[in-house]
């Protein structure tokens, strides 16, 4: 049975891939030669190769180790996507009021992390499903929470606990870093040692996946 593994990539390879988001978009080409395009999918995601992190045969020994844990496809895992990895932008420290979760209402105790891109004509919120831990800082009303709530790294959940509920109207905003979701995307891992040797980089396909 598939499964997720709360484990990640190894880092140092990661840090070396190639990589971003991908969507799906139906373009038809009428008569007049004016166009009609329609969405395919109402959220983006994630393609990376991390062939070109693998420098040295131990690297390569440990990727196929680890591909072979994971079962090839079968099993999840977490990603170190390093140009996009946490709430703020770019050389900039996370804050608690990073990101707007939602608003509160006096009862909803849930709130789900997500990041929005974008501001001007149609932003786009992605939800985040695997916050690092001890990274997610919470903040309602512009006041940051030290206290009262919690965090499921796994799902990326903040649920507030009785007592603490964020009262209505108020916004609930939040910092954190993350990673991401993937599986491998094949069921072959081909690696040519001649090639290798030579300089050749084995291509290492990822795909995000949604939990």
């Amino acid at each position: 049975m598939a499964a997720f593994h709360e484990i990640l990539f190894p880092l140092d390879i990661a840090l070396k891939s190639a990589g971003g988001p991908e969507r799906r978009t139906e373009i038809v080409t009428l008569g007049s030669g004016r166009e009609q395009r329609n969405a395919r999918w109402s959220a983006s995601r994630r393609r990376y190769d991390a062939g070109y992190g693998v420098k040295t045969l131990s690297a390569l020994q440990a990727v196929v180790a680890f591909y072979e844990e994971r079962r090839g496809q079968l099993h999840g895992f977490r990603w170190h996507d390093r140009l996009d990895h946490t709430s703020s932008a770019a050389g900039v420290a996370v804050s608690p009021f990073d990101q707007v979760l939602g608003t509160g209402d006096n009862a909803m105790a849930t709130f789900q992390l997500a990041k929005t891109y974008g501001a001007g004509f149609s932003p786009y919120r992605r939800d985040i499903t695997k916050p690092v831990a001890g990274s997610v800082r919470v903040a309602v009303g512009g006041v940051e929470k030290t206290s009262g709530f919690g965090c499921d790294v796994t799902t990326g959940i903040v649920t507030f606990a009785a007592g603490h509920r964020p009262a209505a109207g108020v916004a609930v905003t939040a910092g954190f870093r993350f990673d991401v979701p993937v599986r491998f995307d094949t069921d072959y891992l081909e690696v040519d040692l001649s090639a290798f040797s030579a300089g050749a980089i084995p291509k290492i396909p990822l795909v995000e996946i949604r939990i």
